[in-house]
């Protein structure tokens, strides 16, 4: 992680009087290796880990709450929203649609209960982990998943980031 972002954000601190204890951390080349430098920091084993996407700034107080309670209850919590569009499936014989209804979009935080989700990031990592829940999954645990909420856009292209503008006021 760029050194810059550090003082970047000890000055948001002094400017907002944040009050919640916090550590910074180092980030790593993946996703994978940022959350494992960040668990390596957590002692608490019976705290709650809520990992959340900087390119996701509009998730709810509601969904914030239903996960951190789901996970103090199941372990786990992820969240997800229905699919609305048509889905298509691509393959060396074609392509043909699928069922929408079994599947959803997932979001972050995504929560986990520390004892839980240290252990399953002491493996090597894996291109298949897009996700902490892919690294949760791939140990045998079953994800519990929570309602997301449909604003909790991930911004990844510029075109996100003018629609989150616009829903923000912005332009």
């Amino acid at each position: 992680m760029n050194l810059m972002y550090f003082s970047y954000w000890q000055e948001q601190i002094a400017q907002h009087a944040f009050p919640v204890p916090h550590k910074l951390v180092a980030g790593g080349e993946e996703r994978f290796h940022s959350v494992k430098c960040a668990l390596d920091v957590i002692v608490d084993m019976n705290a709650i880990v809520g990992i959340h996407d900087g390119v996701r700034p509009l998730v709810s107080v509601d969904t914030l709450i239903r996960c951190f309670e789901a996970a103090e209850e199941y372990g786990n919590a992820v969240p997800v929203i229905a699919v609305n569009d048509s889905l298509r499936e691509i393959s060396e014989s074609g392509n043909f649609g699928v069922d929408r209804s079994r599947y959803r979009i997932v979001q972050t935080p995504q929560c986990f209960k520390a004892s839980l989700l240290k252990p399953a990031f002491n493996r090597a990592y894996r291109s298949s982990f897009t996700d902490d829940a892919s690294v949760f999954e791939s140990t045998g645990n079953a994800i519990h998943l929570v309602e997301g909420n449909r604003d909790n856009l991930k911004i990844t292209t510029p075109e996100d980031l003018r629609w989150v503008e616009s829903m923000l006021g912005g332009h």
